[in-house]
């Protein structure tokens, strides 16, 4: 099965090309390499991405053959991602000041690093 289908079938995407775009942009790695769309997924497989609020981690222990209710999706897989941060842990969200102009390339790398995108 497509991980890009697979990802939408299981919920983690609103939509089957959400879940495209998501490898395109090389953000899903299955068993720690670069997905394309096409990828075959496997039973026992690890896929992993970065969501809005943290990394992602799952492994595959079923493969559906169409997209179905979200008690049953969870059954096709493993969770192993971190729990959602709180507000206070997440912290203040970092604003430049009014009037700074577009951030160089040395302060998106420092906000991408903040939120956590970067090593």
């Amino acid at each position: 099965m497509r991980v890009d289908s697979w990802l939408w079938v299981v919920r983690f995407f609103k939509s089957r090309s959400l879940a495209t775009a998501a490898c395109r942009a090389g953000k899903v790695r299955i068993n720690g390499t670069i997905a394309k769309a096409s990828a075959e997924v496997a039973i026992g497989d690890k896929v992993t991405w970065r969501d809005a609020l943290r990394p992602r981690e799952v492994q595959v222990a079923a493969l559906l053959p169409r997209r179905v209710g979200a008690p049953e999706a969870a059954t096709a897989y493993i969770d192993f991602s971190p729990p959602i941060p709180t507000r206070a842990e997440q912290g203040a969200v970092p604003q430049r000041d009014r009037g700074a102009g577009r951030p160089e390339k040395r302060d998106r790398r420092d906000l991408d690093r903040l939120r956590g995108f970067q090593k």
